[in-house]
């Protein structure tokens, strides 16, 4: 296949599975290549998504491998058949690359587990409340690039209403996030009311971790763990001030998921964190 366009996140996770499963045989790329009766540079160049894969190649090349998970292989088979445009490709010259990279994340996710420290979770955010979090920007956002950015971190949401399966999301919020006065209380309030709003979905399961819960792994940042159609394709997405921090590699998936289950573990429940949004909304 030719060259193609800057690759996404997602196409650069496929042609890494590709390499782990020859690296896997222990093949270097000159004789995964003549096992494939192709060149050097087909296979650097599919492994590093700088060209395209087809389906059948990924078959074809895993079964090279003699890659035993017939699941992996159908899920990475499916990666390689997406094409065409989606919603985010309209905000291509507006966004970064990273904010891009999410919404396929969270677009193809079976799953959303995450965990926010001081602000609510992207996917439940009210506009008033995006507005507030947007004017606190360093530096400040000019008003076309300000609406742009607000309307694609509108758009991401619709996740939740994807057919015929939305993901099965987890949002476990600290205390901190649900009192930082962003915008004032009157925002914060309509924010928490969403909030409450958005936990009534059948798929949507939100849980607090109180103050009083303690010192908890990972207090720095809030992480978004993606789940794949198998445990292999999970990722793991952190915020960073330079944008989206992406995961893969088995340790970091295995760590990242101990930390958010006993983060689960330490919230409330269902009913205890409504009515303790409820309070905190009270008290504004």
């Amino acid at each position: 296949m030719p060259v193609r366009k800057p690759s996404t996140e997602r196409q650069r996770r496929l042609g890494a599975e590709l390499r782990k499963m020859r690296e896997h045989v222990g093949l270097n790329i000159g004789e995964a290549a003549a096992m494939h009766r192709t060149d050097r540079t087909t296979v650097s160049n599919t492994e590093s998504a700088r060209s395209g894969v087809s389906s059948d190649r990924v078959r074809v090349w895993a079964a090279n491998y003699s890659c035993p998970d017939a699941e992996y292989i159908d899920a990475l088979a499916e990666m390689a058949r997406e094409r065409g445009a989606y919603w985010w490709d309209e905000y291509r010259d507006f966004v970064g690359a990273s904010a891009l990279d999410l919404a396929e994340l969270e677009h193809h996710a079976v799953a959303l587990r995450s965990v926010q420290i001081t602000h609510m979770p992207g996917l439940l955010q009210h506009e008033d409340y995006v507005r507030a979090v947007f004017a606190e920007a360093v530096p400040p956002m000019a008003s076309d690039d300000f609406e742009r950015k607000l309307s694609f971190r509108l758009r991401r949401s619709g996740v939740l209403d994807r057919s015929p399966s939305p993901p099965a999301c987890t949002f476990v919020i600290h205390e901190m996030a649900l009192r930082l006065l962003f915008g004032g209380s009157r925002v914060l309030k309509a924010q928490l009311n969403h909030l409450l709003e958005q936990s009534e979905r059948e798929q949507v399961e939100v849980r607090i971790l109180p103050l009083e819960a303690g010192g908890f792994p990972g207090a720095v940042s809030s992480t978004l763990l993606a789940c794949g159609p198998v445990a292999q394709l999970d990722t793991v997405q952190m915020d960073t001030p330079a944008g989206s921090l992406f995961q893969h590699a088995e340790t970091h998936l295995a760590n990242y998921r101990a930390v958010i289950d006993r983060l689960e573990e330490r919230s409330l429940d269902q009913g205890r964190s409504r009515d303790f949004i409820r309070e905190v909304a009270r008290q504004l």
